[in-house]
């Protein structure tokens, strides 16, 4: 037999190589920390969390934008500390008088519901109030503390708004009774400017414009005073406005009371 018959006869015989197995350490199991961090990272965000999260975003920074613009806006900026504090306690002002707005109903709650014979108490509380409803709508005539200003203008520069500025200030700070000149101010007063003068109510009204009006005169003057407030306004106008303190103003001018035209009394 030829070597080309059986070849494997003629070439030494090799040992089959055994593959040899490495061995791992054994991998220890996961602490606590790690397993929550791999549940919280990479973080799963659902599509509906990612808008939410983007109006809050929103949301945020246009108010952060309004706070900052009215801040730079802000005619304090400037003022002086004096300034400040006063204006800080008319604020307080404002909150004590309606503290002590809501103690007066309380206490004449209270009183009418203790009181032995309700049906007098009732008559002597609606009598009060129709008193106050009087002074409010110009029916009847006023008399208490309060402040007297007036406002002369040389150069004719005073305007309509101007004294409704002065209105608005006043009733703000407390103001129960006013009176311009010889015109009573109720709820729905309104000014015009007019040749010469200024109409209130439709009745003209010249300077010097006097305002008589009833309140407390530590909150009433401080109002008018405040940095960019009235009195500021006018003599950027070049007028002249002064602000008296007295313990009796009086308010006499009346206005005629109003008819209904169609609501009547239902006791009727």
């Amino acid at each position: 037999m030829s070597t080309e018959d059986n070849p494997q006869r003629d070439s030494p015989q090799r040992d089959e190589e055994v593959p040899q197995t490495q061995e791992w350490p054994a991998q220890r199991p996961a602490t606590g920390r790690q397993r929550l961090i791999a549940a919280l990272w990479p973080p799963r965000v659902t599509r509906a969390q990612l808008i939410v999260a983007l109006l809050l975003f929103v949301l945020g920074l246009g108010l952060a934008i309004q706070v900052r613009s009215n801040i730079d806006d802000s005619s304090l900026r400037g003022a002086r500390q004096e300034d400040l504090v006063r204006i800080l306690d008319e604020l307080d002002d404002r909150t004590q008088r309606l503290e002590d707005e809501k103690q007066k109903l309380d206490d004449q709650k209270t009183e009418l519901e203790n009181s032995s014979d309700q049906a007098e108490e009732a008559r002597k509380q609606t009598l009060e109030k129709e008193r106050q409803l009087g002074v409010l709508a110009g029916t009847v005539a006023a008399q208490g503390p309060g402040i007297t200003l007036t406002i002369t203008d040389p150069h004719s520069t005073v305007e309509a708004d101007m004294l409704l500025d002065a209105i608005q200030e006043l009733r703000a700070a407390g103001a129960e009774a006013i009176q311009i000149n010889d015109v009573r101010v109720v709820a729905d007063t309104y000014f015009l400017n007019s040749g010469g003068g200024i109409e209130v109510d439709g009745r003209k009204v010249t300077a010097p414009y006097r305002f008589e009006v009833i309140g407390k005169p530590e909150d009433l003057e401080p109002a008018l005073n405040i940095p960019g407030g009235v009195v500021q306004t006018l003599e950027e106008e070049r007028a002249v406005a002064t602000v008296v303190r007295s313990q009796k103003i009086v308010v006499d001018a009346l206005r005629p009371a109003k008819q209904p035209d169609y609501a009547q009394s239902s006791s009727q």
